[in-house]
């Protein structure tokens, strides 16, 4: 598996944005956003007309809060919430889910270290700090879910979520790319996590590139070690878009 190429400048950029642009951490409240991070994004977004999205299994609301004050195309909670180019904003109606919010509070009440995270139509259970809990957390939520067409059940890194069938990353990026400024461009998406496999399964057919974050099983062709790599390397697309090759990478 190869390092990625350099973004070209009728790439359509989507990132995702925990464990791609911000290292993890214990809470999903305890993230560290790195200061120079929203300038380069803000730089790129100019750069590429437009064309870059977040795509993440947070919330619109949130993510726009890490990264105030820009305000990007975004996709949240795995394609639940898409917010185009233009600022119109759709998201699916939420489905009922207060018995998997009271199931999911009643285990972390059992079980020290279970953190309950509810979204807008999505409802995430986060075992980062009892890592060992993780056969308890499926277990019950496999069998809450038996019986419930109309959700499915998310296993990421450290966290299972519950939310509306059939809606991921994949097809979010699909519904980007059939919109202006992303309709015509070369997809590219860097993410880390299992989550991100739907986007890479919709970006390498279409002639675009797969970056897998880390380590780890994954279909993408391309490897980027950690998010300080993603950093250096989106840094190195900004100064190469902004100001062409050098000399030295012509040659």
């Amino acid at each position: 598996m190869q390092k990625p190429p350099r973004l070209t400048p009728d790439a359509a950029l989507f990132l995702d944005f925990d464990g791609t642009l911000v290292a993890l951490a214990e809470t999903p409240e305890a993230i560290e956003v790195p200061p120079a991070l929203v300038a380069l994004l803000t730089d790129l977004h100019g750069l590429l007309g437009g064309a870059l999205a977040v795509v993440s299994g947070r919330q619109i609301d949130v993510l726009d809060r890490f990264l105030a004050p820009l305000r990007l195309p975004s996709a949240g909670e795995h394609g639940v919430q898409r917010r185009a180019a233009d600022g119109h904003m759709q998201e699916q109606r939420p489905p009922d889910l207060a018995f998997v919010l009271d199931a999911c509070n009643d285990l972390a009440g059992a079980h020290q270290g279970l953190l309950v995270e509810r979204k807008h139509s999505a409802i995430a259970l986060h075992y980062r700090m009892a890592p060992d809990l993780v056969d308890v957390c499926r277990d019950a939520l496999v069998r809450l879910l038996d019986g419930q067409p109309q959700l499915e059940l998310l296993h990421g890194k450290f966290v299972f979520e519950v939310k509306p069938a059939g809606v991921n990353k994949g097809v979010a990026i699909d519904a980007f790319m059939r919109e202006m400024p992303f309709a015509g461009r070369v997809p590219v998406f860097a993410g880390d996590d299992t989550t991100d496999e739907t986007g890479f399964a919709v970006v390498q057919p279409r002639g675009g590139i797969a970056i897998k974050v880390g380590s780890g099983p994954t279909q993408a062709l391309h490897r980027l070690d950690s998010t300080l790599a993603v950093y250096e390397w989106l840094l190195e697309a900004r100064d190469l878009l902004a100001n062409g090759p050098s000399p030295e990478a012509q040659a």
